[in-house]
């Protein structure tokens, strides 16, 4: 692991790392913000999956997370949201490869050799975190936006031995109902949908059973989200979470649209909810 800069923020520090991923087969990169005061304790920690297109850069520099964060005492890790680098396949659209790697484990060729980011996420990162950083591997919790709403949503819901605690933003969460979706599952997993389940939020809250004494789920959505009632279809998850028991805050929020402006809007709210349940 290499530290790439690092830079004060809010009495601590953000910190930029890269490091060789076996897991993914590439160089990965991060960013680390460890709140002030941190010396030699653990602290509880969040980590950030960030959506379509994106990198470990746009929720460090967009999101405003870290005023909350320092408040909160909590660590805040931001990973890229695919693997990278020439040897890593591609394809020419934007939703899908490099930039869109779902949060998933492939199995179809050429995919299946890097694009294994729940792998990565939930397991390379998460023990390169809490061995190097001040860091609670007992207390941490997830979140992401839009593709990492999925993310965030289905890694918690298949690791809550690790993930205590969960939120996102517009998240997709009935990856198999909607077209983006759709098009990212059938390429890196085949075209059997009950593998798709397993990727797919609304499908994975139905089959945990009873959920009346999990911690509440935090999600806010845009009413003016473009890709609103064709791609996220939220209605789908609260529907799911009635169906268990699932306690879960679903916000719904005029003039607001998929974008960052949205995040940093709302990020304190999610801060402060993570921080509540860890």
């Amino acid at each position: 692991m290499e530290k790439l800069s690092e830079h004060g923020c809010f009495g601590g520090q953000v910190a930029y790392y890269k490091h060789n991923a076996e897991t993914v087969g590439c160089e990965m990169r991060f960013t680390v913000f460890t709140p002030p005061g941190a010396g030699g304790k653990k602290l509880p920690f969040v980590t950030f999956l960030a959506g379509l297109t994106c990198t470990e850069d746009n929720f460090t520099l967009k999101a405003a997370a870290y005023k909350e964060a320092a408040q909160s005492g909590l660590v805040v890790i931001a990973p890229d949201t695919s693997p990278r680098g020439d040897h890593v396949p591609d394809d020419d659209a934007w939703d899908f490869a490099k930039g869109a790697g779902f949060y998933l484990d492939a199995t179809q060729s050429p995919w299946d050799r890097n694009y294994r980011m729940a792998s990565y996420i939930a397991q390379e990162l998460n023990g390169l975190i809490v061995e190097n950083f001040p860091a609670d591997a007992a207390r941490q919790g997830i979140l992401g936006h839009s593709m990492g709403g999925h993310g965030a949503l289905t890694l918690y819901l298949k690791n809550q031995d690790i993930y205590k605690s969960v939120s996102a933003f517009a998240p997709i969460v009935a990856p198999s109902q909607c077209p983006w979706g759709r098009k990212a599952l059938s390429k890196y997993l085949g075209d059997d949908p009950a593998v798709w389940a397993e990727y797919d939020a609304v499908a994975l809250m139905k089959k945990y059973g009873n959920a009346a004494s999990r911690p509440t789920i935090l999600i806010d959505q845009g009413r003016d989200d473009p890709y609103l009632e064709e791609q996220l279809k939220p209605h789908l998850f609260e529907e799911a979470c009635v169906f268990v028991g699932q306690k879960l805050d679903l916000r719904r929020h005029a003039g607001y649209d998929h974008g960052y402006f949205f995040i940093q809007t709302f990020i304190e709210d999610h801060i402060r909810h993570h921080r509540e349940i860890l």
